[in-house]
């Protein structure tokens, strides 16, 4: 894993050693990314200029350093990822050109395929996690593209005449023009979501490039729109047209098969390889096929809190026993936690505010010190349904539907006259009546995933921007509705919070982490699965949980779901009450003019007495007050 910056200058600018040194400095901001080697590369024609931090992964010679040229010399490489098909692509170049290979880098067959094919052409060919910047020097042209699920980070944007891009916020902040105006409207939609999420950033005209897309700058400085290379609201409406047939026996042999691959293709590596697991389902499933194909014991890595409630550590011991891995844990305590706290606001470049980045972060350090590569199972919960709040928010959409239009309408009016309204009863009858008023299945979601809704207003001279939520005609399509939630999922929860926390908190350990399960293609055949393959009376992962039970006993994994995260709660009541007191203290929120005042405050209040638990949403605020502080 490694990270990338760099910049064109559309008025020129410094000599060969300046754009050298402002590119070395952008990207000596991503150093944790990258530890193991630095290069930069310019074009001094068009004040171009990019830098890079590797982390050695693959091919640990000098022959995998990067920025890359092309064996023609006209394209040059900066790329952040992995490329796990990148053995079958060499083969297909070495059947077509037979290239003259300086290593066995991903780096090296990626960048010929550039050569050899369009940009959009290799990125379709490509199964893998990336983040990539080309530049082309025949056309002068930049292109940057973004993997499916959006596993890696890019980031982009004009400032004063320069056009910055990074793998973090903070490689675009050590650009010298850099301003930083903040952006309210997207910091809104943070306290409302806990992420900001994309295109949006904390920073006004600063973008994330979506998940599935490339865009180009042209060599007179246009910027082109980001282009769909693939899209999963697509791929889930072409899977929904072309449903799998098979009983269900016979799609649990088929995904047993896909997630065999997708891991097998995750195991090459040319340093050692561990396991994250924490006792749930995916994890489990992941650690079972990986050891399903190795030689000897797996190292697996979990986090075990002293709050019974919270505690899932006991599980994942039992399946690592069962499983014969060689398991680390660690205890996290309060302390641990708290120490934590002060590495947040610069770890995450932006408010970040999922309260599982500090045991994800403490377990990444944990990981890192025994191996330097990672599987994960983030994916499973959007991919087949393991959230709760899929069947929950369909059966209050399909109840709200049932409703008179005229009880409809009146309860737009009653919703909208208690925004703002104090009192627990005023609460209790704006969350029956929200879902009676919401106007689409998207809008009424929405409310259903956020800390702070629609009518609290606690954000009041703010509202947001545009994304999936307001667009009710861009999934349509997709039925049954379980689906439609799990792709706004896809395209919002999942790139801009779960795998940003992973992102953040392992690159800042220098430590690698894949997903198999976000392989495209156990996406794609999920999505063509009948509702009842996902969801049943056990909850959901039904098919998932059936390629785990061929490897694990039911017993072992078979209970509720339960979050990755500390006691936040009672954190808030004792050991950061006094931060939490000194961040939201009446003055310092009115002189800020952002946040209602009063409702945050009367919040508080009856979260610190015990009245009330309002943990998760103080917490965002509170990590955006201690965001600030930061800036």
């Amino acid at each position: 894993m490694c990270g990338l910056a760099g910049f064109v200058n559309a008025r020129g600018g410094p000599d060969v050693e300046g754009l050298s040194a402002i590119a070395a400095k952008m990207a000596d901001a991503l150093t944790a990314r990258g530890p193991d080697d630095a290069g930069t590369w310019t074009d001094s024609e068009c004040a171009m200029a990019m830098g890079f931090r590797r982390l050695a992964i693959l091919d640990l010679s000098a022959e995998g350093h990067q920025p890359m040229v092309s064996r023609s010399g006209r394209f040059i490489i900066a790329f952040n990822g992995e490329i796990y098909n990148h053995q079958q692509l060499r083969e297909q170049l070495d059947a077509q050109d037979r290239p003259d290979w300086r290593g066995h880098s991903d780096t090296e067959v990626l960048l010929e395929c550039c050569a050899r094919f369009s940009f959009a052409e290799t990125l379709a060919m490509l199964n893998g996690m990336f983040a990539i910047a080309l530049w082309d020097r025949q056309d002068k042209a930049l292109y940057l593209a973004r993997d499916r699920f959006g596993e890696k980070p890019l980031y982009y944007g004009r400032v004063g005449d320069a056009f910055l891009f990074g793998s973090e916020l903070k490689a675009l902040k050590a650009h010298p023009s850099w301003t930083g105006t903040l952006d309210w409207d997207a910091l809104a939609l943070f306290v409302r979501h806990a992420y900001v999420p994309g295109p949006y950033t904390a920073y006004a005209g600063i973008r994330k490039l979506p998940s599935g897309t490339w865009l180009k700058l042209t060599a007179d400085g246009t910027l082109c729109e980001p282009q769909a290379y693939w899209s999963a609201a697509d791929a889930a409406l072409k899977a929904v047209n072309h449903p799998f047939t098979g009983s269900f026996d016979e799609a649990i042999d088929k995904l047993e098969r896909l997630s065999l691959d997708a891991v097998g293709l995750r195991l090459h590596a040319d340093v050692p390889l561990g396991a994250f697991l924490s006792g749930g389902v995916d994890s489990s499933t992941i650690a079972a096929l990986m050891q399903a194909q190795a030689t000897q014991p797996v190292r697996t890595f979990s986090i075990a809190f002293g709050e019974k409630s919270y505690n899932e550590a006991p599980f994942a011991a039992a399946v690592a026993k069962h499983l014969g891995t060689l398991h680390t844990e660690m205890e996290v305590s309060e302390r641990d936690g708290l120490e934590m706290l002060t590495a947040l606001p610069a770890m995450f470049d932006e408010p970040f505010a999922d309260a599982s980045q500090i045991p994800t972060a403490l377990l990444a350090k944990l990981t890192r010190q025994h191996v330097m590569v990672a599987l994960s199972g983030d994916g499973g919960d959007e991919l087949f349904c393991g959230y709760g709040r899929y069947s929950g928010a369909s059966a209050q959409w399909r109840c709200a539907q049932g409703v008179n239009p005229a009880v409809k309408g009146l309860a737009r009016i009653a919703n909208w006259m208690l925004i703002g309204c104090p009192g627990s009863m005023a609460r209790r009858l704006r969350k029956r009546v929200e879902p009676l008023s919401a106007s689409s299945p998207e809008q009424l979601y929405r409310e259903y995933v956020s800390w702070w809704t629609t009518g609290d207003g606690v954000t009041p001279n703010h509202t947001g921007g545009n994304n999936v939520f307001t667009d009710p005609g861009a999934l349509s399509g997709l039925e049954p509705l379980s689906l439609r939630y799990a792709v706004i999922d896809a395209l919002t929860y999942l790139p801009d919070d779960l795998l940003v926390k992973v992102d953040r908190a392992t690159m800042a350990a220098s430590l690698e982490v894949r997903a198999p399960l976000l392989d495209h293609r156990i996406a794609e055949f999920a999505w063509s699965l009948p509702e009842d393959f996902k969801l049943g009376p056990g909850g959901g992962k039904r098919v998932l949980k059936g390629v785990l039970n061929r490897y694990v006993p039911r017993e072992l994994v078979d209970r509720p779901k339960q979050g990755f995260e500390p006691p936040i709660g009672r954190w808030l009541r004792e050991g950061l009450s006094d931060w939490a007191d000194d961040l939201l203290a009446v003055d310092r929120l009115n002189r800020q003019g952002f946040l209602n005042t009063i409702l945050v405050s009367k919040r508080w209040e009856e979260h610190r007495s015990g009245r009330r638990n309002w943990a998760y949403p103080l917490w965002n605020v509170l990590m955006l007050q201690a965001w600030l502080d930061a800036q």
